[in-house]
């Protein structure tokens, strides 16, 4: 009797831990059925097209039938890549270390064919749909990172290292031009230290394609002082999803340094058709771009990229004079710029995100999230006309720390040169708080919008239900346009919470710009030739900018207390929720409250940090 009790609490408790890990890997297919069936419900958010095609990343999409390869330690990993056929399971002892460049070979795989390549101690692992830490490789912490709470340092991740000297290498993981339909689990992927400038850890080689290629519940890494660009690069690339993972140290020393740029993850380059991406549930760290597509040639843009729940953080460290500094060896800091760049994208949706520490000083002044089609100039010819950034979805999401909130920017390259298009962008239930412009480097502004082309103005931007702060001695807007372009388009302003700041809606340029009179109304009206501004609490309105001189339609508390929030902690980690007793309880045009949705916002963040 004790046995058939003993045996059926044993199959209850299995069956429980399956349905819950199956639960958890299914929010990281939110959006994505299976077979890849997009799900995000509606077509559009706004003026913004939502992703149409996605990649389902679950195991259970994945499949691995045949036969299982063990690699033990000083055993040939690049052999038993060779031998492994579609289907097939590539296991590495967990703990060893296989030092080298290894290639994922080319073979004609499908989706009921997958090759897996992974630790031996799956069972070790957190469960699927969980983001792994650097607990699983042996370490309990990491200067200036938030605490990993391990509840074990059990060393499970087996340690493929690039070991090299070469100038401007990659590696240590390469996929060959066609090489399809492998998923990665549970390693430990890096590079040695006091080598060279490593350009990526994952890339696809000789400017091939590679297609429908997972990375899961994996740390990838550099070293805390050399120089590491980008942890994966994606372009090349169709049907890639990185989910449940970790990334840290990916940085380019200022002066002294070889490269310029460093991002945990980059796309948006080269010939090929790029997407369906998928980025959800990591914690990433870079020092320039946590994520950036675009920023070097390109014929084609990648498309169709969800990128959730992901923690892009940049320890306060790496700030040069902050306790504890760590910089280059040769001891100038690393080139810090942005956590969210696009410059090459289309139909993207950014979700549930956390965006933590941001600071300029360097090539530009601090912002967080930077949205700006750039053809790049590069050998005396602009080399991407056909450029784009469009369709970008913002929601849920949570910015602190930074010198500045948001830039939406069609600006000509260095060579004059125009891209294809900036426009479409939807903005709401977003948090920026935090916004710091002596201590962080930067503009103070917390939203900034610019055109500098003459044919084809920024145009289509909604920001709605956001609550915001920029520096109290700065901007709330930003805006420039030359008087001699025509004007940008189709903004609207609606239902946010926001700080004026001492000088509220201000010229980024000179006389010439439509902006120049730095006066609300006029500016707005100047600058667009369509807009609404309507139904937004602006927080303490300098006597300079009374009510007469806004938008009709909104209102003007004279402080954060007379708006009621939960807490407002002077505009930094405070509770954004309004109490019942708000005067914007429920006033929204769309009769909610107005700024963002706390609730929902703080769903879609919840474990994310």
């Amino acid at each position: 009797m004790r046995f058939r009790i003993f045996l059926l609490a044993f199959i209850t408790l299995l069956i429980f831990n399956i349905l819950a890990a199956t639960a958890t890997a299914q929010s990281d297919n939110r959006y994505c059925g299976v077979g890849s069936v997009p799900k995000f419900g509606a077509t559009q958010d706004g003026p913004a097209q939502l992703p149409k095609s996605c990649l389902y990343t679950a195991i259970s999409g994945t499949p691995s039938p045949g036969q299982v390869h063990q690699v033990l330690a000083g055993q040939n990993l690049q052999t038993a890549l060779n031998s492994a056929q579609c289907g097939d399971t590539v296991v590495l002892q967990a703990g060893a270390t296989f030092s080298g460049s290894f290639t994922l070979p080319a073979k004609a795989c499908d989706n009921q064919h997958w090759i897996t390549i992974r630790s031996s101690a799956l069972g070790s692992l957190p469960p699927e749909g969980t983001r792994v830490t650097p607990c699983y490789a042996g370490v309990s912490s990491l200067p200036g990172r938030p605490s990993f709470h391990c509840s074990s340092t059990q060393r499970v991740l087996p340690k493929i290292i690039y070991p090299y000297s070469y100038a401007a290498a990659s590696g240590p993981i390469s996929l060959a031009p066609g090489a399809n339909h492998y998923r990665l689990i549970g390693l430990e992927i890096t590079r040695a230290a006091r080598t060279a400038s490593m350009t990526a850890l994952v890339i696809v080689r000789s400017q091939g394609i590679a297609n429908h290629i997972v990375i899961d519940r994996s740390w990838l890494h550099g070293t805390s002082q050399d120089e590491t660009a980008t942890g994966v690069t994606l372009s090349g690339t169709t049907y890639f999803g990185i989910v449940d993972s970790f990334f840290t140290d990916f940085h380019c020393v200022s002066v002294t340094g070889i490269c310029t740029d460093a991002h945990a993850i980059s796309g948006g380059s080269g010939s090929s058709v790029n997407g369906p991406f998928k980025i959800v549930n990591n914690f990433l760290e870079g020092a320039a771009e946590v994520v950036l597509f675009g920023g070097s040639a390109s014929t084609t843009t990648p498309a169709d990229i969800e990128i959730r729940r992901n923690y892009m953080f940049k320890p306060m460290i790496w700030k040069l004079g902050s306790p504890g500094y760590v910089g280059g060896t040769s001891g100038n800091p690393f080139i810090v710029k942005n956590h969210f760049e696009l410059k090459n994208a289309q139909r993207v949706l950014f979700e549930g995100n956390v965006l933590e520490n941001n600071w300029g000083g360097f090539s530009q002044n601090g912002f967080s999230i930077v949205l700006t089609p750039k053809n790049q100039f590069l050998g005396n010819a602009n080399v991407c006309p056909l450029c784009q950034v469009t369709d970008v979805t913002i929601r849920y999401t949570k910015i602190t720390n930074t010198g500045a909130g948001i830039s939406m920017a069609n600006v000509l390259s260095d060579g004059g040169g125009m891209a294809s298009a900036g426009e479409r962008y939807s903005i709401h239930d977003v948090t920026l708080d935090g916004v710091d412009a002596k201590q962080l480097n930067g503009s103070g502004t917390l939203i900034s919008i610019l055109n500098d082309w003459p044919t084809n103005v920024l145009n289509s931007i909604r920001i709605n239900h956001i609550t915001g702060f920029p520096d109290p001695g700065k901007h709330l807007l930003t805006v420039e346009d030359k008087v001699s372009n025509p004007k940008m388009w189709g903004l609207q302003f609606t239902n946010n919470v926001v700080l004026a700041g001492e000088f509220p809606v201000w010229s980024a340029a000179g006389v010439d710009d439509c902006a120049h009179a730095d006066i609300p109304i006029t500016s707005l009206s100047t600058c667009f030739s369509s807009y609404t501004f309507v139904k937004n609490a602006i927080i303490a309105s300098p006597s300079a900018y009374p009510p007469s001189k806004w938008p009709a339609g909104n209102y003007f508390p004279i402080d954060a207390g007379a708006v009621e929030f939960v807490s407002f902690s002077d505009a930094s980690g405070g509770n954004y929720q309004l109490l019942a007793s708000s005067p914007f309880d429920n006033v929204g045009s769309d009769g909610k409250n107005l700024g963002a949705d706390m609730n929902a916002l703080n769903g879609a963040i919840a474990g994310v940090e």
